[in-house]
Order: C-alpha cells, then structure tokens, then sequence
C-alpha cells in the first residue's frame, strides 16, 4: 500500500506520528528514508499507566511531564534518569517501556514548541476515524461507493457544523507550518508542487 502511494505521487512523508504499531515505523522508512518517526506522547503516557496502581497516576503523569517537555533529549535524559529513581523501583515495567521507545521519542525533542504542539499525538485523527466509525456503523450498508462517501463527508463536516473551528484550526497551524517549513528545509513547499 505505501508503495501504491508513492506511485500516485505521494512524493515524501516528513513526519509520521503513530501509537506503537509494530512494523509501521519500519515499513514507512523503507519507502520514504527521510522520514522522522515520533511515538504519540498520550500513549505512551497510557501504556505507562497500565503498569501502575490508580492511586499514583497524577504523580506518574506529573513525574513524566518534565521528560516529554524538556527542551533538548539530554535534559530529557535528566529528566527521564530522575523519574526512574524516583519510580523505578516501584514500577520497573514502566522505565523499561520508556526505555524501549526512546528511539521514537526524542524525534520530536529538537523541534520548535508550535511543532511540538500538533505532532505529540494521534488524538485528534483518532477522534475523526471514530467518528467516521460511528457513522458507518448506524449506517450499515452502502448502495454504491459515492453514498459512502457522502456518509463520511457528512461525519467529518458534523465535528464543526457552524466553520468557526476551521478559523481557529488555521490560527493554530500558522506557526506550526512556518516552523515545519524551516524544520524541514523546503521539503513541506516542494511537496504541494
């Protein structure tokens, strides 16, 4: 499938942000080198928390958060080294998964705060594939692919009926696409010749 992409003229991929699937990261850098691959932060910080006790979950969070924002992967290091004496004798299982997806978590870690922002999750297109789900689902069948689409477009246009999310949606990503353009060197520009 990522090869049929790149024949339609998906031409590079800059950053791919996903939540832990095996293979995914591997098969996407084997078509497109250049690739950045980030774990999405939130789950990361979920799977954390199916190591500990409810109890200590806000101080875990509170622990970690110092890791995830700290401005460079050596203080992240810093960071992550103190959470690990404070926490890792209690949960071990909780510092070795942290240590095992270290690799796909400081990509992010040299990128300008608005970059930041929008790429430490999978959460907002998690939100639309689930209801797009929900919209299918109460559907049922289709009679023909165009009603199927039409069911989809009519999902994703009921997140912001009124249009008013789509002013403060470009508002948010201004800073983030001018970072990315630099980030990335030209590459976001070439890609939508």
């Amino acid at each position: 499938m990522l090869t049929e992409l790149r024949n339609r003229g998906v031409a590079d991929v800059l950053m791919l942000v996903c939540d832990g699937l095996t293979g995914l990261p591997d098969a996407v850098t084997t078509v497109w080198p250049r690739t950045v691959v980030q774990t999405c932060i939130v789950h990361l910080l979920r799977t954390s928390f199916r190591y500990a006790g409810r109890q200590h979950w806000d101080a875990i969070a509170k622990a970690l958060k110092p890791v995830y924002t700290a401005p460079t992967e050596a203080a992240a290091k810093e960071r992550f080294a103190e959470f690990a004496d404070a926490w890792g004798v209690r949960y071990p299982a909780i510092v070795r998964l942290w240590d095992n997806a270290w690799a796909e978590f400081v990509p992010f870690l040299p990128f300008d705060v608005e970059i930041r922002r929008v790429i430490c999750s999978t959460n907002a297109i998690e939100s639309v594939n689930a209801r797009i789900r929900r919209a299918v689902k109460a559907r049922g069948h289709f009679p023909n692919e165009q009603a199927a689409l039409t069911c989809v477009h009519h999902a994703v246009m009921s997140l912001d009926p009124t249009g008013t999310g789509r002013k403060r949606w470009m508002i948010r990503w201004k800073p983030a696409l001018n970072a990315f353009e630099i980030a990335f060197d030209g590459r976001l520009a070439a890609g939508r010749k």
